[in-house]
């Protein structure tokens, strides 16, 4: 008798999982503990152990597929347990009276994720109208992509056979093709000589994190410039004796994100999620980092930030970008996070506008850091090196005062960075 395997919660909020790839194949062994699974959400990357030791005897989801959390991924026979079958000899004219067929089941029928709301609001589908494939009724993207695709999208339509009093008119619900709710994706067709690249199961994640952060939270922008130049100056003088003893580069996002930590003690206000009927301000500073391989983006954590020297920061983010570029990043190290640092800068830009990273308050972004013509306190003109540092807030949980605050308290610890107040270690 075969057991099934479910889809696991990978992650805080995470109510499904996309598989990108399967490890297993229909008989063959596995170890309980072994990978048999690679899966995707909106917050991580993950491998999927086996609950079992046994034989894999089906793969109920194929690869690129959703999987609500708890639902039926593959079964296995495990091993040791005994196939049971029973006489139907003396039996076969007893029991022929047909069991009614149990109810359905529509109790999650109402309860609906984000990403099935917004698909829903963009093509103006009536989820009254629909019965959902997931467990208790619940309507998953998948059973909407489905419609989507069809044309035939279910919509309230009201007719009436002429004006007539309100109370007179006669209201008709029905399932008819909206042509005109054909989505703008739909209607864009490939010419000659165009390339289609399919959507992975990564970048499906990224883009229904993206979406909903950007649908939720109502976000808010500001900028301040930093004179970096006496940083500069210090990796500069230090990094050559430091790879050389710790093995490692020292870049300048370390420094970074060491200044955003201590303004983060001092205002922990943006250290917040928002969570409804409440402001959750969290107790530890973990920093997400975003690193970025040819197809993906991948947004590990530095647990305990506030705890770490530059040095340990430095070394957190060389393993963590090690362990993404080697596809050995796991759930853990994707978990977690408080507040992020983007260093956009590294790809020579110098203003941008960053997606808050869903449920977080703000975000970060570290510009590339140029050289420009300033004017001194005493008028006079130099070069300096010049940083823009742009930050993005949720509007629900932060106000321009508080980050305002917060801004001009990085700055203030980036430009005192010097050999005689900075210590690395």
């Amino acid at each position: 008798m075969a057991t099934e395997i479910k889809m696991p919660q990978l992650g805080e909020s995470v109510t499904e999982g996309t598989i990108s790839k399967w490890l297993v194949k229909p008989g063959d062994k596995v170890n309980k503990y072994d990978p048999i699974a690679e899966v995707m959400t909106d917050k991580v990357n993950a491998e999927v152990p086996s609950s079992y030791t046994g034989t894999i005897t089906e793969l109920v989801a194929g690869e690129d597929e959703t999987i609500e959390v708890g639902g039926v991924i593959c079964t296995i026979a495990v091993e040791g347990e005994k196939t049971t079958e029973t006489s139907t000899s003396n039996t076969s004219t007893v029991e022929k009276v047909s069991a009614p067929e149990p109810s359905r089941d529509d109790s999650e029928k109402k309860r609906f994720s984000p990403a099935v709301l917004r698909l829903a609001g963009e093509n103006n589908i009536d989820l009254a109208l629909i019965q959902g494939s997931g467990r208790g009724g619940r309507i998953t993207r998948k059973d909407l992509q489905a419609i989507i695709e069809s044309g035939n999208i279910p919509t309230v339509k009201v007719e009436k056979a002429e004006a007539q009093p309100v109370a007179n008119k006669e209201v008709e619900t029905v399932l008819t093709p909206a042509p005109e709710q054909v989505t703008s994706q739909a209607s864009i067709t490939s010419a000659p000589g165009d390339i289609e690249i399919p959507v992975s199961g990564i970048r499906k994640a990224i883009a229904a994190n993206m979406v909903k952060s950007k649908h939720e939270a109502p976000h808010a922008w500001t900028m301040v410039e930093v004179d970096v130049t006496n940083l500069v100056n210090y990796r500069n003088s230090v990094k050559d004796g430091f790879k050389q003893k710790e093995g490692f580069n020292i870049t300048f996002l370390p420094f970074f994100i060491k200044a955003v930590v201590e303004a983060l003690k001092e205002f922990p206000q943006l250290n917040s999620m928002w969570a409804g009927d409440k402001i959750i301000q969290k107790k530890d500073i973990n920093i997400s980092i975003a690193v970025a391989t040819e197809d993906a983006l991948y947004v590990p954590v530095i647990k305990h930030a506030d705890e770490k020297t530059i040095k340990g920061i430095a070394r957190e983010i060389n393993d963590l970008a090690g362990k993404v570029r080697n596809k050995a990043i796991s759930s853990s190290d994707m978990q977690g996070g408080t507040f992020t640092v983007n260093n956009t800068g590294s790809f020579g830009s110098i203003l941008s506008t960053p997606i808050i990273n869903h449920p977080q308050a703000a975000i970060l972004s570290v510009e590339s850091i140029v050289k420009r013509p300033v004017v001194l306190e005493n008028d006079a003109i130099a070069i300096r090196h010049m940083v823009n540092l742009c930050l993005s807030l949720d509007h629900r949980v932060l106000d321009g005062l508080v980050c305002g605050r917060f801004l001009a308290r990085v700055k203030e610890n980036l430009q005192s960075i010097s050999k005689e107040n900075t210590q690395i270690y």
